[in-house]
This record gives C-alpha cells, structure tokens and sequence, in this order.
C-alpha cells in the first residue's frame, strides 16, 4: 500500500493548534501512508477575473491532483470555516470537471474553543457535498484548543485526542485502499 493524503489547515498561524492537529495525524499515519501539507499563507482570494492562475495557487492544485486523500483541519470563525480553506476549495472546484476534488476520501478535524469547531465542521460538510468530496463519518475529531490538550507551540499532547486522531488516519487509508480498488 503506498497512499499519499495532503493536510490542509484553515488557519494560517503558524503556532495553529489546527496545524498541530495536521502534524499530530502525520505522526500518527499507517504504514505506507504518506502527508505532506498546503501552505495556504500567499494564495490569493478566488477571482473569475484572473486569466492566470497565481503560482501559489498552481503549486496547492499541483499538491491536490497528487493527493489521494485530504485531511482538512478546520478551525472555526463566526461559526463557520476559515476563509483559506474555504478559498482553496473554491480555486480547486474551478478545475475543469472539479477532477482535483470528486470523488476524493476525506478527513475532517478540527480545534478551538467550546465545542471544538463543530459547527465549521458540519459546514464544511456542507460544501464537501457540493464538491463531491467524500469525507469520513467517524472517527470525528472535535478539540477544545484552550483546556491544555496543546502546548505553546501548538502541538497536540493530549494522548486521548492523538489516539482518536491515529485512528481517524487508519480509517481515512481504509477508505481512500476501498476506492482506489
């Protein structure tokens, strides 16, 4: 088995516990599974009017059409996802007949405060629907990024958390093997 998934954070902090949580799932991942990650931090807003497309938006589709799965860490704002990845999944349903997009598996977590970006999370499946993306339903990954489950840094240390994210990528590489054979 030899599957690569592309991480991609809402959040373009670079301490983000949703960065952390990408980090965490890369650390956690299935023998022949590989992630890298989509740095988001100079890719511009979506506009029709570009005729060309920015080289940071062509180096993150390039990421995408490698990808066999996504892992999408979304962060909360106003009770929905973070501009960037909302951004980059619009650039990427631009691709002629979204073939960046359908039909890939997905992961979808999360951290911030309360309820741990539920609610961005259900919008977020939201568009997957639209955009024929297939994320997973269980395990969810919903963290409190402010009751010490991450350091300083960002990083997960919650050892809870990192099991449930450990298995959200074992049952991410089951999905993404089931439909590639």
């Amino acid at each position: 088995m030899s599957l690569k998934f592309l991480g991609i954070a809402g959040s373009l902090r670079q301490k983000s516990t949703n960065k952390g949580l990408l980090r965490a799932a890369q650390a956690s991942l299935p023998s022949g599974v590989s992630m890298e990650f989509a740095d988001l931090s100079d890719v511009p807003f979506y506009n029709a009017d570009l005729t060309a497309k920015p080289a940071a938006v062509e180096r993150v589709l390039a990421q995408l059409a490698q990808a066999d799965a996504l892992v999408l860490a979304s962060t909360e704002y106003n009770y929905s996802m973070a501009p960037a990845l909302k951004n980059i999944l619009d650039w990427a349903s631009r691709e002629p007949d979204n073939a960046l997009l359908a039909g890939k598996p997905a992961a979808i977590m999360g951290a911030g405060g309360g309820m741990g970006t539920s609610r961005a999370q259900y919008h977020l499946r939201q568009v997957c629907v639209f955009l024929d993306l297939h994320p997973l339903n269980k395990p969810e990954v919903f963290a409190n990024a402010f009751a010490g489950a991450f350091d300083g840094d960002g990083n997960l240390t919650d050892e809870r958390l990192q099991k449930l994210v450990a298995d959200q990528m074992k049952a991410l590489a089951d999905q993404t093997l089931r439909t590639k054979a």
